[in-house]
């Protein structure tokens, strides 16, 4: 079972969020999952991914970031204004306020509940860091994820800061796509503190799963060793998928799972079956 909701954030923007329901009655162990950039909650995998977890006993938030470039067309951007706007801090503070939500009660009855969170791509990098500061979190996994958020070059960032925006062309949609300078301005002024994924998971301290395809071309395996390297070995673990890509071979719509995706899920749910109990 499954059922939408809308949560209003702080400046009255909309995240709308997909709670999927396992059988049990008593909420017990919840995965948080966040989506990557020009990523949603219902881009290929999502659903699937939802789907499955709660065959596993496990309630899964789904959500869109506010400013992900969705709105009530579910599976298309149609809010580029708001793309443009995004910056990672304001993703992290919706990380925050959902969770609190979650601890409210806004979805069901979460009193004694326990949270992993689950990221894809920039979201992997996202949930380091949103997991390294919230006590409630007690388990970390990432998809593909991000080392560092600074992956522009110095002509683009001088072309960016010239301008007042990036654009990008969207592969899938062939959408231009906009970044404001205040996205390149946030990841700057807090690399060396509040968005430093280095010191994240340094000081995790917390049981951390990074998955990585071995040919994802998107974002290179090697920052997914790079993550590993920097994380406290007695907590971490390492899950290469050997030939697999960015999304796992997973694409949009979503037109079946594989078996390299099987295996991460089951993975993926044996880690936090581990750890959320």
């Amino acid at each position: 079972m499954h059922k939408d909701f809308t949560l209003k954030f702080i400046d009255n923007e909309p995240i709308n969020c997909t709670v999927f329901y396992p059988q049990d009655e008593i909420i017990a162990k919840t995965i948080i999952f966040v989506h990557g950039f020009k990523g949603f909650k219902d881009w290929g995998f999502g659903p699937y991914l939802s789907n499955y977890l709660i065959t596993k006993g496990f309630c899964v938030v789904t959500f869109n970031f506010s400013l992900n470039g969705i709105g009530s067309d579910k599976l298309n951007f149609t809010e580029l204004d708001n793309f443009a706007r995004n910056t990672i801090s304001r993703e992290l503070e919706e990380i925050d306020f959902l969770i609190n939500a979650c601890n409210e009660n806004r979805f069901g009855n979460f009193n004694h509940c326990k949270y992993g969170i689950l990221g894809h791509s920039r979201g992997g990098a996202d949930s380091i860091l949103a997991a390294a500061k919230n006590k409630n979190i007690e388990a970390v996994c990432t998809w593909a994820a991000i080392s560092t958020f600074d992956r522009y070059s110095e002509r683009q960032k001088n072309d960016w800061t010239a301008k007042g925006y990036l654009e990008m062309i969207n592969a899938r949609t062939k959408q231009v796509m906009k970044m404001n300078y205040s996205y390149l301005e946030d990841i700057i002024s807090k690399n060396n503190n509040k968005l430093n994924i280095k010191d994240a998971v340094s000081n995790l301290n917390k049981p951390l799963l990074i998955c990585h395809g071995e040919q994802d071309l998107a974002v290179p395996i090697s920052e997914g060793e790079l993550l590993f390297e920097w994380s406290n070995k007695k907590f971490s673990e390492f899950y290469k998928i050997p030939k697999a890509g960015h999304t796992f071979d997973i694409k949009h719509p979503f037109e079946g799972s594989n078996e390299k995706f099987e295996k991460l899920l089951s993975k993926t749910s044996d880690f936090f079956t581990k750890f959320l109990n």
